[in-house]
């Protein structure tokens, strides 16, 4: 049970693209930019916050 190659990571991709379609995983993808960049910007707020600045 070694890695993957690169093979079986471009096919894997293959099959996730006939399976939700370009546009879902572009949609996935940015929401899922939102949510990270949300996550930052929540623990920045959060550590001005404990240092007593706004």
């Amino acid at each position: 049970m070694g890695s993957f190659s690169v093979m079986h990571w471009v096919i894997v991709l293959m099959i996730v693209m006939l399976v939700f379609g370009t546009k879902k995983i572009s949609t996935i993808g940015s929401d899922l930019g939102k949510a990270i960049k949300g996550f930052n910007d929540g623990v920045k707020g959060e550590s001005k916050e404990a240092d007593g600045q706004k």
